[in-house]
């Protein structure tokens, strides 16, 4: 019988403002995917849903990449699959798309060596870090909640964090892009020692935020390192993230950009941030109000007639 996997993978906001390269949280918006080995070689690619019309179809496709990279590191011979995507996450909006793509890949390729390779937590997480550069979104993206994200002598490490109640997040997608790698390009290579102390404190304040004192959050999300270097590359989302914080919500860059995502304490905050928004810039923004998912990336057996992984 030909085996399929159903896999399913959380968008992720990383930073969190001060957080740099740090922290991430994993986010109610989610790629779905189904993949179904071939009796024979071949690549069959199916996608729908943001970036259909830019996501290669070829052994280049993230997900295929990350598939072929899990069984290349296991000593195996990847088979040819058949993948039907379905995004949800939006691309190039600093919601982890691609490490998103990355954890689908191997969390498809986990649950179709499992009974042959087992591939657990801690591999997971090296061989997304190895893939995408660094572990602060591939973290929250395959275990949820919020995570702490390191890399020690043994390799990328993680802690993950269950979120106050209290907390709402709300995320500003606008109609324009920005690369990862062209947000990095400005940031400095040297910071000054207040600077860094202040970022220091602001992230410990922020896991206390996050995890237990949500009305600590516009204050914890103060940051020195990175969002005031970038702004000259996203006017609009610098202009938005001011206007927020002057009113008084936790309002930060998601990731590399250019959403802007606010902590909220509580949901009735997110509807006062969101007509903000409406009348502070030109933009458009879609206003998404999510929940923090707690569970992460999940694999299942697709199989007919099987049970769940």
């Amino acid at each position: 019988m030909t085996r399929s996997v159903q896999v399913r993978v959380p968008a992720t906001s990383a930073n969190l403002g001060p957080g740099f390269d740090t922290l991430g949280l994993a986010l109610s918006v989610y790629d779905e995917l189904i993949v179904t080995e071939l009796p024979g070689p071949g690549l069959e690619i199916t996608v729908t849903g943001e970036g259909a019309a830019d996501v290669p179809t070829d052994a280049s496709h993230l997900v295929v990449r990350a598939m072929a990279y899990a069984y290349e590191a296991f000593g195996r011979t990847m088979p040819g699959v058949r993948l039907e995507a379905v995004n949800a996450i939006p691309h190039g909006r600093g919601m982890g798309s691609s490490g998103a793509a990355v954890v689908s890949g191997l969390l498809a390729a986990k649950g179709l060596l499992a009974g042959d390779v087992e591939i657990g937590a801690d591999a997971l997480l090296r061989l997304a870090t190895e893939l995408e550069g660094h572990p602060d979104n591939v973290a929250p993206a395959l275990f949820g909640g919020l995570t702490i994200a390191w890399v020690d002598e043994h390799g990328p490490q993680h802690k993950k964090l269950l979120v106050h109640r209290g907390v709402a997040p709300l995320v500003f997608v606008p109609d324009f892009t920005m690369s990862t790698s062209v947000a990095r390009g400005f940031d400095p290579l040297q910071v000054t020692r207040e600077d860094a102390i202040f970022n220091l404190s602001r992230s410990a304040l922020l896991v206390a935020a996050l995890t237990q004192s949500p009305d600590l959050l516009l204050a914890a999300t103060e940051d020195k390192l990175h969002q005031s270097y970038r702004a000259q590359a996203m006017v609009e989302t610098d202009k938005l993230v001011r206007a927020l914080r002057a009113e008084g919500f936790a309002a930060v860059v998601s990731g590399a950009g250019p959403s802007v995502l606010v902590l909220a304490d509580g949901p009735g905050q997110r509807l006062a941030a969101a007509e903000v928004a409406a009348y502070t810039t030109d933009t458009p923004w879609d206003a998404r109000m999510l929940a923090v998912d707690v569970r992460g990336g999940m694999v299942r057996d697709h199989t007919e007639g099987s049970t769940p992984l």
